[in-house]
């Protein structure tokens, strides 16, 4: 019996990527996973398939984040599914990269849309359905927060919210028994990340030169820290963020 038997996790934006790893180590640890996806429901319906394959229990629930709405559907459906939300891992989001001169309006509410305004009505919708002993909030930062590249002004600002909104629900829900954290990762090779055009780029290059341990990351780095935040082991920690980056600063 894994450490999350009996919970109910709920992971947006878990049909590729970070999150769909997040989702199936959830699953694999005993967790009855929602998959929320935006757009993707082939890609939702085969991380559902690998962890029922693998004896797990999942759901894939469309609804895009962005959406006040949509939220409301992707709860509603979750708790009729499964009546309750033990865990909420707030992975859904979405960057660009311009300088200063090529920032748009459109990029700036695309990415607060998503990166902050989805993950505060995410997480205002999902607390409502946690039972009374509580649960716990992972917030799927950036090491971005703190490195703040170049070209990166909107969406390192959208991490940096991140962490304060992370620190601020810690301090609010405490005494609701909800333990809130925010994982940071440095870059990670995923679907976007290779068709972004970074694998083997410069600055990926450059990215790896950086890491003391020496490479890009997996999503399965970033999925074991999640799972332990998750968990009863981690019943003392709020608050906290956590570089999942390899050393990169």
């Amino acid at each position: 019996m894994g450490k999350l038997a009996g919970k109910v996790a709920v992971v947006t934006g878990a049909s590729k990527g970070i999150g769909a790893g997040i989702a199936k180590e959830l699953a694999a640890q005993g967790a009855s996973v929602v998959v929320n996806y935006a757009s993707s429901k082939e890609g939702a319906d085969k991380v559902v398939a690998e962890i029922v394959k693998a004896g797990g229990k999942a759901i894939a629930v469309g609804g895009s984040v962005a959406k006040a709405a949509e939220i409301e559907t992707l709860f509603a459906e979750t708790k009729k599914a499964y009546g309750k939300v033990d865990i909420l891992v707030n992975n859904a989001g979405v960057y660009e990269f311009a300088p200063l001169e090529g920032i748009t309006a459109e990029s700036i509410d695309k990415m607060l849309g998503t990166n902050v305004k989805g993950l505060l009505l995410a997480t205002q919708a999902g607390v409502a359905l946690f039972p009374a002993e509580g649960g716990s909030i992972i917030n799927i930062g950036s090491v971005a927060s703190d490195q703040t590249p170049p070209m990166s002004a909107v969406y390192s600002s959208t991490k940096g919210a991140v962490d304060a909104i992370t620190r601020v629900f810690a301090k609010e829900l405490g005494p609701k028994k909800i333990r809130v954290n925010s994982v940071n990762p440095g870059p990670v090779v995923t679907e976007g990340f290779k068709a972004s055009g970074f694998e083997g780029s410069d600055f990926a290059n450059q990215m790896v030169q950086g890491t003391p341990l020496g490479r890009i990351g997996q999503p399965d780095d970033v999925a074991s820290v999640v799972a332990f935040l998750a968990s009863d082991d981690a019943r003392w920690v709020t608050g906290s963020l956590l570089q999942v980056a390899g050393g990169l600063r």
